[in-house]
């Protein structure tokens, strides 16, 4: 019995992923300039107005107004009719000093017994149904939304969007698990109120998403068995309540954290409920969640499953994980139970937290381009970065998506005789 399967994205100027953004650009300026900052910021959104709170242990400090309107005029909220306008909107900082009582948890004299920053259970996963290791539903809508901001900057062939956006892709699989066909695209995109006329707006936009979107889209993913699933039956429901010119932070308030499902797996597998933006990674919401999607993406790639799910959690203060869980669905194409495959996978990868920082490179200035369109299924590369900080500036070379990199293929083939 054929059965379908749903996830959403949403674009980098829903209101929550503008305050994601704003957090992990604080991270990336922190660390650009002190590595050893410790520092949890949160962020909320509205009318004219951000508000920025957390803790944080540097050595740095940082104009982070100047930050906060950089990030938006990023975006694309430049604009006054927008009601959120990076050169207008207020910045109120409420950033203090970590907790004594937190720090004293995580610091050691010896910096690989460095402690977790909290306890919790975080979750890796990854699926061989498409090249990136990723569930393809949560991938396609990944791929709408940013195809979707490509457009609106470019300023072309759509020259009315607006930063804010979502996107939804329903997949029709078979019994065996395998994607048939795409069942359904949801679409809401912002947009210039460019007619009177409500009618001819919707037709408008209907028409350029499916005429001008879509085959970009189709052309870019460039993989036939993926072009095969947009047939000639697939549900669009572009705008489907009508005009949406209010939007952004003016249309709903926004904050830190709140979209970990379209930061992960798009529902696919599981999830520990721990936020990764705004936080270093000494915080092992962040850090353990991106080790756990390395070892689950190499597990794969090296052929041991078709599917896999990874847990590991923690003790604030400790260094040891508390355990780590494997579940393959079944899949696993070796003489092994999950338990033993567990066990060897603790034997090959150090999940302590000082290791993980160390293996993924994760004390670098990384976290910005992660905190829109998903931290996992992202493409690892090496650029060089430029901060500037109140007459200072840090130019780094450093690597992005480390936790994407198949770096443990062969050691995973050997261990388990593929």
């Amino acid at each position: 019995m054929s059965y379908l399967f749903t996830s959403e994205s949403v674009s980098e100027g829903h209101p929550d992923k503008v305050a994601d953004q704003i957090s992990d650009d604080l991270i990336d300026h922190f660390l650009a300039f002190d590595k050893n900052s410790k520092v949890a910021c949160e962020t909320l959104v509205t009318t004219g107005l951000v508000v920025l709170a957390g803790e944080v242990n540097s050595n740095i400090y940082l104009d982070v107004q100047k930050i906060a309107r950089d990030t938006i005029e990023r975006i694309g909220y430049n604009k006054s009719e927008y009601q959120f306008d990076a050169k207008s909107c207020g910045v109120i900082s409420a950033i203090h000093e970590q907790s004594e009582d937190i720090n004293r948890g995580v610091d050691r004299g010896n910096p690989e017994d460095q402690g977790a920053g909290d306890q919790g259970m975080m979750f890796g996963y990854a699926t061989n149904e498409t090249e990136d290791y990723m569930p393809l539903a949560l991938d396609l809508s990944h791929r709408l939304l940013m195809e979707l901001a490509e457009l609106r900057r470019e300023e072309k062939e759509i020259t009315y969007l607006r930063p804010d956006a979502k996107a939804q892709v329903t997949i029709e699989y078979s019994d065996d698990n395998k994607p048939q066909r795409i069942d359904a695209i949801v679409l809401s995109t912002q947009h210039d109120e460019f007619d009177a006329d409500e009618k001819v707006m919707l037709d408008k936009i209907n028409k350029d998403i499916k005429e001008i979107l879509i085959p970009r889209l189709i052309k870019k993913i460039n993989n036939p068995s993926i072009e095969k699933l947009f047939d000639g039956n697939i549900k669009y429901h572009i705008n489907p309540t009508g005009k949406f010119v209010i939007g952004g932070p003016h249309g709903d308030s926004g904050l830190t954290g709140r979209k970990i499902i379209v930061d992960t797996y798009g529902g696919k597998g599981a999830h520990g409920g721990g936020a990764f933006s705004g936080k270093d990674p000494s915080k092992v919401d962040r850090s353990g969640a991106y080790a756990t999607r390395h070892i689950a993406k190499n597990i794969v790639a090296a052929g041991l499953c078709d599917e896999i799910l990874v847990q590991v959690s923690y003790a604030i203060g400790v260094a040891e994980p508390m355990g780590l869980y494997v579940n393959t669905y079944g899949t696993s194409k070796v003489d092994m139970t999950d338990g033993d495959i567990a066990r060897e996978i603790s034997k090959m990868f150090d999940m302590r937290p000082a290791a993980i920082e160390k293996r993924l490179k994760l004390r670098n200035p990384i976290y910005g381009p992660a905190a829109a369109y998903g931290h996992m299924g992202r493409k690892p590369e090496i650029k060089i970065v430029t901060f500037e900080n109140a007459g200072r500036k840090e130019t780094l070379e450093v690597e992005f998506f480390t936790w994407e990199k198949l770096d443990f293929v062969d050691q995973i083939k050997t261990a388990f005789k593929l």
